[in-house]
């Protein structure tokens, strides 16, 4: 949510999430966890019927954000370190805020070629940051997968973002690892954006019977905050199975209980699918 794509003026991007934050609500959103990079998101959530978590995300090859990101949570109610991902932090604060206990991590995984790639010093990520002079330190893992099972906890809970191009081998690595509950977060709309194409990762975790999350990524990647038009990337799945992914999934991982009722209108209740006119109201 608190990232808007395009450059605009301050008024400008508060109005975009304003309007994001209101959409939301209509259509049944009761909780959110939304990662945030500074402290411009925090007006609207405190104005807000939805209850947020935010996850202040720590990243930099170069020049660490690590000190402001402490910042924001020491300011801010339900706000939590998390790095932005494992191809974007350096291995000290990486470990720092894996291992500081928080009751959950948003970290962004396999969201495209480039970030396996860069752990064998190949790709467009590499390549990347050889122009602009970024070092690594944690390339010695030799995969993403394997960075995340060698510097987190195995009973810390985890949420794993985007997840576009995962593998068996990424899914045995963390699964043999973690005692605690992992979360893996779909965006089909978002993984369009970035990487041009939506990829079977929800067949591969559906067939382990993995806990399935449905995410937007923000507005920096995604056309509008819609939880029910990313469900509709997936028409080939059970409507049960994609409402369990949007609510109930959603709910233990951020220790919530449902406290709202939505109403499912234009979806084939003959089948139990989702159709492209489905829309969804809040009705409490």
């Amino acid at each position: 949510m608190a990232r808007v794509r395009g450059n605009f003026s301050e008024q400008e991007r508060g109005e975009a999430l304003q309007a994001a934050d209101a959409q939301m609500w209509a259509e049944g959103v009761d909780f959110c966890a939304d990662i945030v990079n500074d402290s411009s998101s925090f007006l609207v959530k405190e104005n807000s019927k939805i209850c947020y978590h935010s996850f202040a995300e720590v990243f930099g090859l170069k020049q660490s954000n690590l000190e402001r990101c402490q910042e924001i949570v020491n300011q801010h109610h339900n706000t939590t370190l998390t790095p932005h991902s494992t191809y974007s932090v350096q291995q000290s604060d990486f470990e720092a805020v894996c291992r500081s206990n928080p009751p959950l991590l948003s970290i962004h995984f396999k969201e495209s070629l480039g970030e396996e790639q860069l752990y064998q010093n190949s790709g467009a990520l590499a390549d990347w940051y050889r122009t602009v002079g970024f070092e690594c330190d944690f390339l010695n893992f030799n995969s993403p997968a394997e960075r995340i099972v060698g510097s987190i906890p195995k009973n810390q809970s985890v949420m794993f973002v985007h997840n576009s191009y995962l593998t068996e081998r990424d899914i045995e690595l963390i699964m043999n690892h973690f005692t605690a509950p992992v979360y893996w977060v779909l965006c089909p709309r978002s993984n369009r954006y970035i990487s041009g194409s939506i990829t079977d990762a929800a067949q591969l975790l559906i067939k382990h019977g993995l806990n399935i999350l449905i995410g937007t990524d923000s507005l920096a990647s995604n056309s509008s905050l819609s939880i029910i038009e990313e469900l509709k990337c997936f028409k080939d799945i059970p409507l049960h199975t994609l409402l369990n992914w949007a609510t109930n999934n959603g709910y233990k991982a951020l220790g919530c209980k449902p406290r709202g009722w939505i109403n499912i209108l234009g979806a084939d209740l003959e089948k139990m699918q989702i159709t492209e006119n489905t829309v969804v109201k809040r009705v409490l």
